[in-house]
């Protein structure tokens, strides 16, 4: 099978979102869009963490389909080996700059893919279409029963309150390191658990990619249903991102199909490739471009003029010229996005492509 170009630009605008909805130029001054739900509910920054397991779960498909008839130690220790490094960039990003190990924070988003795409290509090395399917199921049914219906330390059994629930609890005792909200984490490691659903449904879409001809139409008629059954579950179980909902992976799930069935229609059967470059320099390098946004941020914070960084004086000067606060802050976003773009773009140009 070609390359999914289209896939590749898909990850590569998820990336690029990640990147957008990560470095307002402050803060106090965001969109509402670009902010995480306050609790439940989902806004379009919440879809960008799903959509990245959801392709994660795709690539695992269309890379190790070959690979399945014949497993070998060499397949595992690759993936094993790739899973550290994913975990040890996450953890180095947690680090950066200061580098205090006595408040490491060991949870974190490229700690949750690591743990995501090894528990996904593990699986899939061993199991067929409907184990995975009937897995993934598995994984949302049992997270919904122990999050709604197990009490736990004096709280009444279906508590969803911020650090008071069941997945909150039982991260105080597993989950080394600081907590990302003091009591509490949204990568957590027990809800790393529909996380991985969130990968396996990314990998049932890889094979109908793979072998089905209808498989376009299919993931729009899938997209939606899952759709419309997230809605329906998030009456019982709401829609959070924060604890990870299986109705949240649902809905995530749904629309991840929709968008990526629209732009294999758009890109790779209509041949639509004239203005996609931006995503695919993204697409192409997708965890380089993210471990250097988490790096290159630290460069506009040196003094400069008035002693203030470079971020800071793009606030006061947007500010003091009257502009909106909110839309000098994503201003700065898009720019910063822009100058990693660049960086990238040269690793791209050169067909210079870090395999991590």
């Amino acid at each position: 099978m070609k390359r999914l170009v289209s896939l590749d630009f898909f990850r590569g605008l998820t990336i690029a979102g990640m990147i957008i909805v990560n470095d307002p130029g402050s803060w106090s001054h965001v969109y509402a869009p670009l902010l995480h739900a306050e609790w439940h509910g989902a806004t379009p920054t919440d879809l960008v963490f799903p959509f990245f397991l959801f392709i994660v779960g795709v690539s695992i498909t269309l890379s190790l389909s070959k690979l399945k008839s014949k497993p070998s130690s060499t397949i595992y220790i690759k993936i094993f080996k790739r899973s550290l490094i994913i975990f040890g960039l996450g953890i180095f990003l947690s680090l950066f700059p200061n580098f205090d190990f006595e408040n490491l924070r060991v949870a974190g988003v490229l700690q949750r893919i690591a743990l995501v795409y090894l528990g996904c290509s593990i699986l899939y090395l061993n199991s067929n279409f409907k184990s995975q399917l009937y897995t993934g199921i598995a994984l949302l049914v049992s997270y919904w029963v122990f999050m709604m219906l197990v009490p736990f330390d004096g709280n009444p059994a279906g508590t969803l309150e911020p650090g008071k629930n069941f997945a909150a609890w039982v991260d105080s005792f597993i989950v080394p390191g600081r907590m990302y909200q003091e009591t509490w984490d949204p990568e957590g490691l027990f809800s790393t658990i529909p996380a991985i659903a969130s990968g396996i449904s990314g990998m049932l879409c890889g094979k109908m990619i793979k072998e089905d001809s209808e498989k376009i139409t299919k993931l729009f008629f899938w997209g939606t249903i899952l759709l419309v059954v997230g809605h329906f579950w998030d009456y019982i179980f709401p829609i959070n991102k924060h604890i990870w909902t299986s109705s949240y992976v649902l809905y995530s799930s749904g629309l991840a199909m929709i968008i990526l069935a629209a732009s294999m229609w758009l890109i790779d059967e209509k041949k639509y490739t004239s203005n996609i470059k931006f995503g695919l320099v993204f697409g192409s390098n997708a965890i380089v471009a993210y471990v250097l946004h988490g790096i290159v941020w630290r460069l506009f914070q040196f003094p400069i003029m008035g002693g203030v960084g470079f971020q800071k004086f793009w606030m006061d000067t947007g500010i003091g010229l009257g502009l909106p606060a909110k839309f000098v802050s994503f201003d700065w976003a898009i720019f910063y996005t822009l100058i990693i773009y660049m960086i990238v773009y040269q690793l791209y140009k050169r067909k210079i492509f870090i395999k991590i």
